[in-house]
């Protein structure tokens, strides 16, 4: 019997579910995908586009492309209401989809809290779109001052976002900027001392300077407020306060976890509704919390795919096993990058050159199948 195959988001944990449509079809079933862009991109190259070492459509996929090449169904939309009882999802069009089985790839989103006055703009390191026009506005600007900027996050998008502003306006032979990033707490908290310790000096000795302690809580105009009562100049503004996975699962009453995740159980299937699936930064693993980085997306890749026919076709799903440590390598910018993995620590044009090299990998796999 025919069943319906619903998926929300086209991001790294659907990517082999994408190139496997056809497959999916051919065994009888119907397929639609929506995303709200034809495309989707890398964020773990977002800094790069930003410094000017990647093109956007570098570091981009056509999902759209991939879809429709594959005989299935594209929406443009955004879900905003998913009915488990009906079996529905909700667009913010009004449009419902049904399903017999939904899988959930639809990411996250920088959550701020930061009064912002009328006519103030705040940059945020998501959507990647929006670092595109925070690159364009600091190659117009860069020209004619020395620009106060000012970078809300203590955390590794803050470090990537600064060093790669710096390796951006050095190549525009612009005027070096002054810039300067707000943590509420510590600085690399998460981490340990050794990789804080390394990034921190990198970032000193590219003369980017650090608030620790105190938050950034207001924007207005060429000022920031701090939580201390302090004002500080600011002629850019961009959040890097921390992801958090999309409001969709709670605001439909599903079960989430402490961060708003769907919870899932080890075979990423939704605790309370067997046919809902997710996957990558959008779900909370119930066997433990999973960090929010792109490898454990591209580790539940093959195991998604193979629990949403299992689902399909009624056959025994496959438990998620998260791995052991992974590679994290922070673009540092100016070609310079920190890596770290299993205690080997080191930082430099070398270690940028094995992410840059990664990257292009994981991004030419899949761009090809467009």
């Amino acid at each position: 019997m025919k069943k319906k195959l619903l998926l929300l988001g086209g991001g790294h944990a659907h990517l082999e579910t994408l190139a496997a449509l056809e497959t999916i079809q051919k065994r009888g079933h119907e397929v639609t995908v929506v995303a709200p862009s034809p495309h989707h991109y890398y964020s773990g190259m977002g800094p790069g586009m930003l410094g000017g070492t990647y093109t956007p459509e570098s570091i981009r996929f056509d999902t759209e492309a991939m879809v429709t090449k594959r005989g299935a169904r594209f929406v443009r939309g955004l879900a905003v209401a998913i009915d488990a009882g009906e079996k529905t999802v909700r667009l913010s069009s009004g449009e419902l989809l049904d399903y017999d089985v939904l899988s959930n790839n639809v990411g996250s989103y920088v959550k701020s809290d930061l009064i912002v006055a009328p006519g103030s703009t705040v940059y945020s390191v998501k959507p990647i779109e929006s670092l595109l026009t925070l690159k364009q506005a600091l190659l117009n600007r860069c020209h004619e001052k020395v620009l106060q900027i000012a970078i809300a996050g203590g955390g590794p998008s803050s470090a990537e976002v600064a060093g790669n502003i710096l390796q951006l306006v050095q190549n525009a032979r612009g005027q070096r900027p002054v810039i300067t990033l707000y943590s509420r707490s510590g600085f690399f908290d998460h981490f340990d001392e050794k990789i804080k310790t390394g990034v921190t000096n990198i970032l000193e000795a590219k003369g980017i300077q650090r608030v620790e302690g105190d938050a950034v809580v207001r924007v207005d105009g060429p000022s920031i407020g701090l939580a201390s009562g302090r004002q500080c100049p600011a002629d850019f503004v961009i959040s890097a306060t921390g992801v958090r996975p999309s409001p969709l699962f709670a605001d439909s009453h599903l079960p989430t976890g402490p961060d708003g995740g769907l919870l899932v159980n080890p075979f990423l299937q939704c605790t309370a509704h067997p046919e809902i699936f997710g996957g990558g930064d959008c779900i909370h693993f119930q066997e433990h919390p999973l960090n929010k980085v792109g490898v454990y997306a591209v580790r539940q890749n093959p195991i998604l795919l193979h629990n949403l026919l299992a689902q399909l076709e009624d056959t025994p799903l496959t438990p998620f096993h998260p791995g052991g440590n992974y590679l994290l390598v922070f673009n540092l910018g100016e070609g310079t990058g920190y890596l770290h993995k299993n205690g080997i620590r080191f930082h430099g044009k070398i270690a940028f050159r094995i992410k840059d090299f990664i990257d292009r990998r994981f991004m030419t796999k899949y761009q090809r199948l467009m």
